[in-house]
């Protein structure tokens, strides 16, 4: 991940790095240091490279000393032993920031981009929502009625706003929302996540609003005595507890991932493996075997790409951000899943169905 990006002696500095104690230094986007993992590394880190103008030499250093948790960058940048710039970043500085792109040569002719540039133009036309909506509202409407359509589509809807509304809330520039038939919705952006708080943050406010639309069907339901505001509610509790099943690109599986990737020992690892177990355990002692089933194939997906997480530029999250996430997870799983299941208790068929499924 970029960990400094400065002006020094009139070109851009930039420092990648990762919580291996990796690190690699480019000035001019020219690669001027490199520091290796290893096991014993401290939070001190010094590169030292040196510049040429004309027969002058110029000797620079430029020193780190950073700490991961709370992620804290000190930095001092010297040339002839001269101080040039130092500072500090924080992780408000890291969400903010625009990483480095190096740009790539220009293709006179390329299939591959011909096609990313028609699905540019197709993402940014407002006639493919349109047309995509309208499918999703036939394939539904053949499914189910047409009322009970038109209310999944606003389900839908609810559960991807709630993801626009975040990334709106860390800065970043959205597409807006497209349906895609059986599929559900995608909530698009521009731009790129920097932290995996941010990661979290986006994926999980979707669910969150799907709880909050069943929660809102379910008083529907106790105030009307109205079977359709039930059966909106259960089968929105579904949908969004599917969302939260940790296999990629679900919105479980970017939540788990954010957690387990940002332990960075194997006793991390561990108790997030011991926590899966205890949840495929939970699963399948309360019927829920596809739940079950899934989470084991999630958490073994998790588990072998686990040993490559240094390699992403993501901040990782804090233990709190660890422990916050992890419960703000199980608590919108929990709430879910006692949706669903105290409408199966009434004895309702249709009511039922939600729960056969899981323990399918």
């Amino acid at each position: 991940m970029e960990l400094l990006s400065i002006d020094f002696l009139g070109q851009p500095l930039r420092i990648e790095g990762s919580m291996a104690g990796w690190q690699q230094l480019f000035w001019n986007n020219t690669l001027v240091s490199q520091l290796n993992a290893h096991a014993d590394h401290n939070d001190k880190h010094l590169h030292e490279f040196e510049l040429t103008n004309g027969d002058n030499v110029i000797k620079c250093s430029v020193e780190v000393n950073l700490s991961w948790q709370p992620f804290l960058v000190e930095y001092k940048a010297t040339a002839n032993d001269q101080l040039v710039a130092d500072g500090s970043r924080n992780e408000k500085d890291i969400e903010q920031q625009t990483p480095q792109v190096i740009p790539k040569a220009e293709r006179r002719f390329s299939l591959i981009g011909l096609a990313s540039l028609g699905m540019k133009a197709l993402k940014s036309a407002k006639l493919i929502k349109v047309v995509l909506a309208s499918a999703s509202l036939a394939a539904y409407s053949w499914l189910f009625s047409i009322q009970f359509a038109l209310a999944l589509l606003a389900c839908l809807v609810f559960h991807e706003y709630g993801h626009i509304r975040a990334m709106k809330y860390f800065g970043m520039k959205t597409k807006g929302i497209y349906l895609i038939p059986f599929f559900g919705g995608l909530a698009l952006s521009d731009e790129k996540i920097n932290t995996r708080w941010q990661d979290v943050v986006i994926s999980i406010m979707g669910p969150l609003f799907g709880l909050i639309m069943s929660i809102a069907c379910v008083i529907a339901y106790w105030v009307t005595d109205n079977m359709f505001f039930a059966g909106l509610a259960v089968f929105n509790a579904l949908l969004n507890l599917f969302n939260l099943l940790p296999i990629l690109p679900l919105d479980g599986g970017h939540v788990l991932k954010s957690i387990s990737f940002s332990m960075n020992s194997k006793v991390g690892i561990a108790l997030c493996l011991s926590a899966a177990i205890g949840g495929v355990v939970l699963s399948y002692t309360l019927g829920l075997t596809l739940f079950g089933f899934l989470l084991i194939m999630g958490c073994v997906e998790i588990l072998f790409e686990w040993k490559h997480r240094h390699q992403s530029h993501l901040l990782p999250l804090d233990r709190y951000g660890q422990i916050f996430s992890f419960a703000w997870y199980v608590g919108l799983v929990s709430s879910l899943i006692g949706i669903i299941w105290y409408f199966a208790s009434t004895g309702d068929e249709l009511l039922r169905l939600p729960m056969q499924i899981l323990g399918t």
